[in-house]
């Protein structure tokens, strides 16, 4: 292999998939390389597409994790509530000191509850990959994923503007996935050997 690989795309941007460009490896696994990872959603890239917007550790870890948890990101309160709804409330959980009660009938305690312990927050994740505001939710639900992505923005209808969402057989999602990993460990260990 080549020291220069270019961006390496796994599935289909106008559906979904994670696009990744390795622009300088590093020997330590918790940071891996430098470059990039985005997330296409229905044809909308959500993270830092530039040769140096993050270091891709946590990006890596984060797609290990979503696979060795296959099926286990659930949280049926969401199971039929619509997007941009859902948006909001993980907006008001998260990032906004925002005084609402009522999540789906869930406290705001029980609601922070089940966006953390079934960890269906993809993105951000804990690099700076999506410094761009971007969030990417996952749950799994029965056979299929149900991804919803979005921009964190000021004002709520614009992030309503960016709102994207796929459900996908859990097999095409957890397989592009499964692919993305490969690869980009392949690469990165393939390139560790090479002089600097």
């Amino acid at each position: 292999m080549s020291p220069e690989m270019g961006a390496v795309i796994v599935g289909e941007a106008s559906l979904f998939a994670i696009e990744s460009e390795i622009t300088k490896v590093v020997p330590n696994i918790s940071q891996r390389a430098l470059g990039f990872f985005v997330i296409h959603v229905c044809g909308r890239r959500f993270g830092v597409q530039e040769p140096d917007a993050s270091m891709l550790g946590c990006s890596f870890e984060e797609v290990n994790s979503r696979l060795q948890r296959c099926g286990t990101h659930c949280a049926p309160v969401l199971g039929d509530i619509n997007a941009a709804e859902i948006a909001e409330a993980y907006l008001d959980v998260i990032y906004r000191d925002t005084p609402r009660t009522d999540y789906f009938g869930l406290s705001h305690q029980k609601f922070v509850e089940v966006v953390h312990s079934s960890a269906i927050t993809w993105a951000p994740d804990g690099d700076e990959a999506f410094d761009d505001g971007s969030v990417v939710l996952h749950l799994d639900v029965e056979n299929r994923v149900r991804l919803i992505a979005f921009n964190n923005t000021d004002v709520a209808d614009d992030m309503i503007g960016t709102i994207r969402e796929v459900w996908l057989d859990a097999d095409l999602f957890y397989g592009v996935l499964s692919r993305w990993r490969d690869n980009f460990d392949a690469e990165w260990e393939s390139r560790l050997d090479l002089p600097a």
